[in-house]
């Protein structure tokens, strides 16, 4: 009988918060899908450097929080949970002004 060691995915550890990390963005990416169809986004302008989308900022933002984790992570061993609350400021900023 194969273990789930011995599928091609056995490598992989799925931590809790790892699952929870993929199924919030799995969820964002259907939530902005749903909303896409039921209210068209309209380009705007910002403070980035080009007109952008709902769907465009939020992937400006996904983007920058996984630099910012992963900057965190390179240079203190504090929590990467204030990491996290950085990266949802950052992110509500974007989605916001971006």
């Amino acid at each position: 009988m194969p273990q789930a060691s011995d599928s091609a995915l056995g490598w992989m550890v799925w931590t809790a918060p790892t699952a929870i990390f993929f199924i919030v963005i799995a969820l964002l990416i259907v939530a902005f899908t749903v909303w896409g169809i039921v209210s068209p986004p309209v380009e705007r302008r910002g403070f980035l450097p080009m007109p952008t989308t709902r769907g465009d900022r939020l992937f400006v933002g996904l983007l920058g929080s996984a630099f910012i984790h992963l900057i965190w992570i390179a240079l203190t061993v504090a929590s990467p949970w204030i990491a996290t609350g950085i990266s949802l400021l950052y992110m509500l900023a974007i989605g916001r002004w971006g």
